[in-house]
């Protein structure tokens, strides 16, 4: 392993055995709502803080599902300029591709393992990826990253924020969802689409 957990650290990831296990958990943390300004915690402080927003809760799975195994990957969903993006960790599992993600809503939630493709993956979220006026607005995803790539920012256990994960995230190469074409055909999220949007789980 190449991060220095402590000891309930690893009795922690020991019990997340698998991405439903993984999932479950950051269902019990609160959502980040960065009220004393914007952070970008590892792993360690997502635990201590028991706390964390998508790209927080995207590294959170990712050292998870890297203790058991798998790669740390993470994948960007980027949508339109004035919509916010959404980060989540990929893996694989029975030869296909599924998602844990951290988010307050309803919808943009965990997927299960049976997308072939990566951009299958991120279509699943493209008909709930709507803002408050039902505009459809997710545009891109990237191609899956690996956290390790970040070692020598110790980006599992650091105390510092990670701010460059986001950062760097941002400017990878990242792949057309839609034609100029199915831009302008689309059609509104219709009321009570809308409505469902606004279910939150966590108030501020």
């Amino acid at each position: 392993m190449k991060a220095n957990y402590s000891k309930e650290e690893i009795k922690l990831f020991k019990k997340l055995g698998s991405p439903k296990k993984i999932q479950d958990y950051l269902n019990t943390l609160k959502i980040n709502f960065e009220q004393k300004g914007d952070t970008c915690y590892s792993p360690r402080f997502v635990i201590k803080n028991k706390k964390a927003h998508c790209m927080e809760g995207a590294m959170f799975a990712a050292a998870a599902l890297e203790f058991h195994g798998h790669k740390p990957l993470v994948l960007d969903l980027r949508s339109q300029t004035h919509d916010f993006d959404h980060v989540v960790a990929v893996f694989k599992q029975f030869g296909n591709w599924g998602a844990i993600s951290k988010t307050n809503h309803a919808v943009l939630r965990y997927r299960e393992p049976v997308y072939e493709t990566i951009r299958e993956l991120a279509m699943s979220y493209f008909h709930e990826y709507f803002d408050k006026k039902g505009r459809k607005t997710l545009r891109e995803y990237s191609r899956p990253f690996d956290l390790s790539h970040f070692d020598k920012f110790q980006w599992r256990t650091t105390e510092k924020n990670l701010f460059a994960i986001p950062d760097y995230l941002d400017e990878i190469k990242h792949f057309d969802i839609l034609s100029s074409k199915q831009i302008k055909n689309l059609r509104h999220a219709d009321k009570i689409e809308i409505k469902a949007g606004e279910l939150v789980e966590w108030q501020k």
